[in-house]
């Protein structure tokens, strides 16, 4: 039976054991010092560095890339009603704002308790003590507080009443929430960014967890997971504890848990990291995406190393134009990372590069290169790495120089953080990443693969990869998601005719969209394009990968691309179970029999 889809975040997740309540005024006074590096984006992807120096809670430096004043340490005040001193020109004030009108606490531009609040709110004041965070009602625990954030579609505000029940001892919103809040009796505290504030606010509360974690951030448009299970691969080689964040799955110390999204929400992070901590986990290799950049997520995360795989076409369905895709993308290296590894093959990366930043390239100068690459049937590789220290061979069982090009990477983020050449080789040679260019070998006469390739760029390197090995035809299976990046649908369509001598593009997650009318646009692309191959249109995704292996002849590739890890097919905000690996194995056990 389908599973009806609720939110992508149906479960709730994982906090600490351990965690020692911070006071509200504490809070209140960090959050009022606090400037956001991404408040400050400028257009021009070198001038958001902002590494300064500053005092945090006696510490010197950023705190997980978040700017803390010097005077934070002594502003904190009396839990209850502190006086917090003349930050920015500001007023100081009773805590909660019983007087007439309330009282600005901190910078004017900060934190605030809401006027209205002290006369909705009986009593209530900053004399509390929080030791959790989330932005979702139905996963608040006593002590938490409520980040009441504007949405999409509803604003968080709406669910207050519900957080407050369940144990809520604060609200975090803007001023349009703070407006729609009722007779709460718990603080409520207005920010004009609180999304923005909303990650160091978590990272507060769970004690900093990723100052006492090496977080190995990856962005990029495509290889990702790839290069972060190649970091995984090594660290592990290496002997250390790791954890692991990403579209695929989230991991603690090995133990797996599932991904909803690929870069969680700020507070649910912050957590994670914190039982990582408990967990003795050293290491957190983690995709960063654009979304997640854009959005805070990864405020009051402090990263040991950035790295940037490559930019194309994906997401201008939240990003109006690529220029401001890449500009969320360069958040990564405003500062919070303490080494940046880019690779500068391609157009994007040598815009992040400065004095200090450790380049990657295979067909440029850098400081990480690699030299005598061959490729087997099977799809092995072998290569020479050049490092700035060490040179040393290295045995990848994955096919395509695009992932060469991520194992440089995940070599110069290893190297960064420690990890000897010895460690990097065993860790890439035993490599294995779930439906990235997953092979299904069950004893059929062509090559069967199940890959995420879902942007056109990466549809065209993946079966440019499965070419360089094909003595026989490239069969591709083939679809677009539902309520993203319209227009990148024709050149899916575009990609995949040229490369392939059969196209069947079929359904791939549908979402509120008309899977028909999804499909056109690619069919569309693909009948435009001079030299392809033949294209046939089948929805149902079932029917079109049996009908791709019925096809296939003794050396032949049949390639399933799309949707690679996926164990669900969203329709009509209806998930229904659906792996492709599943029923490529299942197609081709029938056409055996």
């Amino acid at each position: 039976m389908p599973a009806k889809l609720e939110g992508k975040a149906v479960n709730a997740p994982p906090r600490p054991v351990r965690t020692e309540p911070v006071p509200l005024a504490t809070l209140v006074a960090r959050a009022d010092a606090y400037t956001s590096p991404a408040n400050g984006r400028t257009g021009q992807a070198r001038s958001a560095q902002t590494a300064q120096t500053g005092q945090a809670s006696g510490r010197t430096g950023q705190a997980g890339g978040v700017h803390i004043s010097p005077a934070d340490g002594a502003q904190t005040g009396q839990a209850g009603g502190a006086q917090t001193g003349q930050a920015g020109g500001a007023q100081s004030g009773q805590a909660g704002g019983g007087q007439a009108g309330g009282a600005w606490v901190g910078q004017a531009n900060g934190v605030r308790v809401s006027p209205a609040n002290g006369a909705r709110s009986a009593g209530a004041s900053l004399d509390v003590l929080v030791s959790g965070a989330t932005l979702r009602a139905q996963h608040v625990l006593p002590g938490d507080i409520f980040a009441a954030l504007p949405g999409a579609r509803v604003h968080g505000a709406q669910f207050a009443q519900e957080a407050v029940a369940s144990g809520a001892v604060a609200i975090l919103t803007d001023e349009a929430g703070a407006a729609m809040l009722g007779d709460l009796r718990v603080p409520v505290l207005t920010h004009p960014d609180p999304r923005g504030v909303l990650g160091s606010v978590a990272a507060w509360i769970y004690g900093e967890p990723s100052l006492h974690l090496s977080v190995m951030g990856v962005t990029g448009t495509s290889g990702k997971t790839t290069t972060t299970y190649m970091i995984d691969a090594g660290l592990r080689a290496a002997g250390h504890t790791t954890g692991l964040v990403g579209t695929v799955e989230t991991r603690i110390a090995g133990q797996r848990l599932a991904s909803a999204f690929t870069t969680p929400e700020a507070p649910d992070l912050q957590a994670l990291f914190a039982v990582m901590v408990e967990k003795g986990v050293t290491h957190v290799p983690m995709e960063v995406s654009s979304h997640a950049l854009s959005l805070g997520r990864v405020g009051g995360t402090r990263f040991s190393v950035g790295a940037f795989t490559n930019l194309s076409q994906d997401h201008l369905d939240f990003h109006p134009t690529m220029e401001d895709y890449f500009q969320a993308k360069a958040l990564l290296f405003d500062g919070r990372s303490t080494t940046e590894v880019v690779c500068v093959d391609g157009e994007w990366g040598p815009r992040l590069v400065n004095a200090d930043t450790v380049t990657v390239a295979l067909t440029k100068d850098a400081l990480w290169t690699a030299t005598d690459l061959k490729s087997s049937v099977d799809g092995e590789q072998t290569f020479t790495v050049h490092g700035p220290d060490a040179t040393f061979p290295v045995r990848l069982p994955m096919p395509g120089t695009f992932n060469v090009a991520n194992a440089l990477l995940a070599a110069a983020c290893l190297t960064a953080v420690g990890v000897d050449a010895e460690a990097i080789r065993s860790g890439l040679a035993g490599v294995q990443v779930p439906g990235r260019m997953e092979r299904v070998a069950l004893g059929q006469q062509f090559t069967a693969v199940v890959d995420y390739s879902h942007k056109p760029a990466a549809v065209a390197l993946a079966l440019d990869a499965i070419r360089a090995r094909t003595t026989g035809r490239i069969i591709v299976v083939l679809g677009c998601g539902g309520d993203r990046d319209v227009a990148k649908r024709p050149l899916m369509g575009r990609e995949a005719a040229l490369r392939s001598d059969l196209l069947i593009v079929t359904d791939d997650n549908p979402r509120s969209e008309d899977p028909a009318a999804i499909r056109q646009a690619m069919v569309e692309g693909a009948l435009a394009t001079e030299g392809r191959g033949e294209v046939l249109d089948i929805g149902n995704r079932r029917e079109a990968i049996a009908a791709a292996v019925a096809e296939a002849r003794p050396g032949d590739a049949v390639v399933i691309a799309g949707k690679g890890h996926e164990t669900g097919q969203e329709v009509n905000g209806v998930v229904y179970p659906f792996s492709d690996r599943d029923e490529l194995e299942a197609a081709i056990r029938e056409v055996s029999l």
